[in-house]
């Protein structure tokens, strides 16, 4: 089971009310003790109001008044492209309504790491350079189901435009940008990008097939023994 799942199911289990203890939840998900204290601190992050710690066991001490919502990746872009458009609207009741929920959105869906920094947000961005980055959504869904190779034009963080041949491996949504995790053949590395900074994505006539080191289970790997060693130090 994916992250992002479990955390969705444990939010359900916790909207009981009732106090729960980590062995227990552990045992009803299949993961170890030291996993759910992992996701209390996601949660918690997320805005989610859950109270407890380990050895007496955690509670949901307020009703979460918009439920989980088990998304799609293309209902959350559309949902994303939605309140970009409205918060460009000339009403201003209408943009304040539209950062507002895109607040709430933000709390209660749970992510894999940290939210990214709030400078991220459409809030801040045009809608014309939203819109950008939504134009390769169909082209980087279709690539990553087919496992095909692309050609990406990128612009960096620092404003510098590079030419990368990629593996694309996954899209993800962190409340406020999309980004895609691919296998980056020019750095022989994982990479995640930007999809609003993305240029150009053209489809390559080659395939990919899972080699060693390269999968998304590799890079989940790494992630996770990255985030153990770091909270061990």
């Amino acid at each position: 089971m994916r992250r992002t799942d479990r955390l969705f199911d444990l939010i359900g289990i916790l909207r009981d009310g009732r106090l729960h203890k980590a062995a227990d939840l552990a045992r009803r998900l299949e993961v170890s003790e030291r996993t759910v204290y992992r996701d209390m601190e996601t949660l918690r992050g997320c805005g989610i109001p859950v109270e407890g710690e380990r050895g007496v066991g955690y509670i949901l001490t307020a009703p979460v008044t918009l439920p989980p919502l088990n998304l799609t990746l293309t209902e959350l872009e559309a949902l994303h492209l939605g309140m970009a458009v409205v918060s460009e609207a000339a009403d201003p009741e209408l943009q304040a309504a539209a950062r507002s929920l895109a607040a709430k959105i933000d709390a209660v869906v749970p992510e894999d790491r940290t939210a990214p920094p709030s400078g991220w947000g459409f809030a801040v961005y045009p809608f014309a350079d939203a819109q950008g980055g939504f134009t390769h959504m169909p082209t980087l869904r279709a690539a990553i189901r087919a496992r095909q190779k692309l050609a990406l034009s990128y612009w960096s963080l620092s404003d510098a435009e590079t030419e990368r041949t990629i593996r694309p491996l996954q899209m993800e949504y962190w409340g406020r940008v999309w980004t895609l995790t691919a296998w980056c053949e020019l750095r022989e590395d994982f990479r995640v990008f930007r999809v609003d900074r993305i240029q150009s994505a053209d489809p390559l006539p080659a395939l990919f097939t899972d080699e060693p080191g390269k999968t998304l289970d590799d890079y989940m790997a790494r992630m996770t023994g990255a985030s153990d060693k770091h909270r061990h130090q």
